[in-house]
């Protein structure tokens, strides 16, 4: 249990966006769901997914325009959607705090996992480079948390010398990125994506690398339904 709360921590403040909404109860223990906006040093900003216990806000008053700061982790779960299953990504609240005074960083997440599917690397059309990357973050009670990552620039060519079953450790931040879905030839609906921009990240030891293979053997990962559940 400890282990599973060392690879995957998040740091965030901002100013709740949408009222508190009951999402479940699990061993007579309720949670809600809201959504939070955080800044980005570019002015930018983003709207992140949060669920936190009915424990934790017990006699705090959560609404909108409420600064909070929130450690936790970015956990992954899937949801029937739109006839198919989705993968969904929350930030679960361990502490919650009302925000009296900002940090330079609001927005901060460690993460030790393993790519459980081959990284891709592409440029844009303005030649930057770009690689996606699906992590594969432990968790307590033998289940994992997969998480889509993105790494820049040398961080990017770095990602070509990577293959399933590696171990990496990534430094970086939670975005939420816009984009339109065509569901028809004449309609197209947005939707938000959430993906963890790396801004610094390194490879585990050789040890660490066979024990990662291993390790991803033992659960059998199937790309297929993961592919699915992220396209």
């Amino acid at each position: 249990m400890e282990n599973s709360m060392l690879n995957n921590k998040i740091y965030l403040e901002g100013k709740v966006i949408s009222e508190l909404q009951f999402s479940h109860e699990m061993y007579g223990e309720g949670f809600y769901t809201f959504y939070m906006e955080v800044s980005r040093l570019s002015d930018a900003k983003d709207e992140l997914f949060i669920t936190v216990s009915e424990r934790l806000i017990g006699g705090m008053d959560i609404k909108v325009g409420t600064e909070l700061m929130i450690e936790g982790q970015l956990r992954s779960y899937n949801k029937f959607m739109d006839g198919s299953n989705r993968l969904i990504l929350t930030v679960f609240a361990r502490n919650i705090y009302y925000c009296e005074e900002k940090s330079k960083n609001p927005n901060q997440i460690y993460l030790d996992g393993f790519i459980c599917k081959e990284p891709v690397y592409r440029t844009t059309p303005f030649g930057r480079e770009i690689s996606d990357i699906l992590l594969a973050v432990n968790r307590a009670y033998n289940k994992s948390d997969y998480i889509p990552t993105i790494a820049w620039g040398r961080n990017s060519r770095f990602c070509k010398t990577l293959k399933v079953g590696d171990n990496i450790k990534v430094w970086g931040r939670l975005q939420s990125r816009e984009y339109q879905k065509k569901v028809s030839d004449t309609e197209t609906i947005k939707k938000i994506a959430y993906e963890v921009s790396i801004s610094k990240m390194e490879k585990s030891g050789k040890d660490d690398e066979d024990d990662a293979k291993e390790n991803q053997q033992e659960k059998g990962i199937d790309e297929a339904l993961v592919d699915k559940q992220i396209s």
